[in-house]
């Protein structure tokens, strides 16, 4: 499950790329490390065309799960698209797309920790996007916040590709690597898996509030461009680095 991920494209790379008619983010800063509940940028659509805003990552989650609980945390990614609790949001109104450069899954490594491994599509970590739903939604996020009304989003998973599976085997986001991609899931139509060998691993970092220290290891060469997905490989260290603000807690 994605629970980590990088933007550090600015807002007209991604409204070039979504084509998307205005813009309410200002001049956004790039985000090294977007985690759940944070603010992240998503395109959707408006009452003028495509607009760009910013919205809170996680949407309600069931009402079973929030039972005997003070604050709904949200979910990140969405799987069972089946389940009655999706089913009022997969309307193209509350359809999507949620830019990225890079994003994360975690490693369980010999001695039981858990350590991400970054994806992306080179070492540049070109624009992209995952195919996302999203809400106008009203609940207690954070206890000391009380109950608030935000815009919530979350991105649609999938099986996950050859490159993926090696880390985290049970899911990956659903991706779009093209406008015409970007207009079959808005306003219409579904969204595609990535194909194998399109996506790259960026990188390790030990822990998800520590600075960049991926080890440079010999870039394979990436597969034929596919209709929307690519394959794993490591940044150099030199090329970049991570160092994410610490999770924010109650």
């Amino acid at each position: 499950m994605c629970n980590l991920y990088s933007i550090t494209k600015g807002p007209q790379a991604i409204r070039d790329f979504a084509r998307a008619m205005r813009s309410d983010v200002g001049n956004l800063p790039p985000l090294p490390g977007v985690f759940p509940d944070y603010s992240a940028p998503i395109v959707r659509n408006g009452t003028e065309g495509r607009e760009l805003v910013l919205a809170r990552w996680g949407m309600p989650s069931p009402f079973e799960v929030l039972k005997g609980k003070n604050r709904d945390p949200g979910v990140t990614n969405i799987r069972n698209v089946a389940s009655p609790h999706w089913k009022r949001w997969l309307g193209v109104e509350s359809r999507c797309v949620v830019p990225f450069s890079s994003f994360s899954e975690n490693e369980t490594l010999a001695d039981g920790s858990r350590s991400p491994v970054w994806f992306a599509f080179d070492e540049s970590r070109p624009l992209a996007f995952f195919a996302g739903l999203w809400t106008r939604w009203t609940s207690v996020r954070k206890v000391k916040e009380g109950e608030t009304a935000n815009d919530l989003y979350g991105f649609l998973t999938t099986a996950p590709n050859v490159e993926v599976k090696a880390i985290h085997p049970k899911a990956m986001p659903v991706i779009l690597t093209t406008p015409e991609e970007v207009d079959i899931w808005m306003p219409c139509g579904r969204a595609r898996p990535a194909a194998p060998g399109s996506l790259i691993s960026t990188g390790r970092v030990p822990s998800p509030t520590s600075t960049f220290a991926g080890r440079p290891t010999k870039a394979r060469s990436p597969a034929a461009p596919s209709p929307s997905f690519a394959c794993p490989h490591r940044l150099n260290p030199s090329r970049g680095s991570f160092s994410p603000r610490p999770r924010l807690t109650l």
